[in-house]
């Protein structure tokens, strides 16, 4: 009983994750004057973009294709965000808090996804990081946009954080549920520090 409500819970986290990068996504579409279709193509790749790549680099079946539930919540979560824009008048503030959100629960998601496949426990800290990051990757790609990781604030080292947690709690052998929970909170209460504060890691400089 105690293990089905943990991984209902955890399902309502993963699908938490796909709608608040869905929506970062399609408010970055407001902010380059696209169109609805616009919209939901910069949600959906944002929503779906880093589980894909992790998925296909694992050899299992792309999640949003066995579960195309995925797929409908990016699209609904975009064109909600074309009719209320109105709601979101600080497009930045809004954009940067729901990646800063979709960054964490993708990288726990994205690393438990990975040691549910057996993956070594690098290679799940990678997954996870890539499934954070990645999509964010495609969204400025597409949106001629400096890469969020190629910024000096802190970013990929949140979702590292965030992944590095969940592995480590895992061989500690924590419950599930309390491993989500903390790694989570260690992604995001980092990546929050960083937007507050303006944490940067040193640059280099010749």
């Amino acid at each position: 009983m105690f293990e089905q409500l943990v991984n209902q819970l955890i399902y309502v986290f993963s699908v938490t994750g796909v709608i608040v990068f869905s929506i970062s996504g399609a408010l970055f579409a407001a902010k380059k004057g696209m169109d609805i279709l616009g919209f939901i193509l910069m949600g959906t790749v944002t929503g779906i973009g880093g589980g894909t790549l992790r998925d296909l680099l694992l050899d299992i079946p792309v999640f949003w294709i066995y579960d195309p539930v995925t797929m409908y919540l990016c699209i609904s979560s975009s064109a909600f965000t074309y009719f209320a824009i109105k709601l979101f008048l600080q497009r930045d503030f809004w954009i940067v808090w729901m990646d800063a959100i979709g960054l964490s629960i993708f990288a726990v998601m994205g690393t438990q996804v990975a040691l549910a496949n057996d993956a070594p426990l690098p290679v799940a800290v990678i997954m996870g990081v890539m499934s954070a990051t990645f999509g964010g990757i495609i969204r400025d790609v597409l949106g001629a946009q400096t890469l969020m990781l190629m910024r000096p604030e802190m970013y990929i080292s949140c979702a590292l954080c965030a992944a590095m947690s969940y592995v480590l709690l895992y061989t500690l052998g924590v419950t599930e549920l309390l491993i989500v929970i903390v790694s989570f909170s260690a992604g995001f209460g980092l990546r929050a520090a960083a937007i507050i504060f303006n944490l940067k890691l040193p640059q280099f400089r010749y």
